[in-house]
């Protein structure tokens, strides 16, 4: 090939990527609105131990972590975040206490804040959102999004109805 017929290849391509991206046949995500402007972060009471729903993670999960999350923190915000305190407990006793968000339009994750011992929260100022994954050890908050929050990209109800999904009385989907 010269350099003439390269050009003239890479032309036609681009033509060709233009018109299949602005008839909307390159992804789905192109046509997507954004999501909504995020709430300004309001910080929930510190977890207690009354109000924590232990929920199961992966088939194994339960055997060295304990996951729940505080019903009483659980809300759904006019920019269709899912917010959460979260507290992983492991065999020995030792607790990561967090407060975070699920964006069930994206399926994407922050984390707000993490819990102090002295029931303070420690904010994060670069949080930033990241894709959820099923993989690893954030894949709580796949369980969390898929099993509770949302009905595919939209979130599954208001907050009471997200809590009862978690106590089991009404079934994930």
């Amino acid at each position: 090939m010269n350099m003439l017929t390269c050009y003239r290849f890479a032309l036609v391509l681009g033509c060709c990527w233009s018109v299949g991206a602005s008839a909307g046949l390159l992804s789905d995500d192109e046509n997507k609105a954004p999501p909504k402007e995020e709430s300004a972060l309001v910080l929930p009471a510190p977890p207690k131990s009354e109000n924590l729903l232990r929920y199961a993670v992966g088939a194994v999960a339960g055997a060295s972590m304990i996951f729940t999350i505080d019903a009483k923190s659980v809300s759904v915000g006019d920019d269709e975040i899912v917010r959460y305190s979260s507290v992983i407990t492991s065999q020995s006793g030792a607790m990561n206490i967090s407060y975070e968000g699920i964006r069930c339009k994206t399926s994407e994750r922050k984390l707000f804040a993490t819990g102090r011992q002295d029931g303070s929260w420690n904010t994060l100022s670069a949080a930033e959102w990241r894709r959820i994954s099923s993989v690893g050890a954030n894949s709580y908050q796949a369980t969390l999004s898929k099993d509770f929050f949302c009905d595919g990209d939209t979130v599954a109800g208001k907050a009471t109805t997200i809590v009862d999904r978690i106590r089991g009385k009404k079934l994930p989907r």
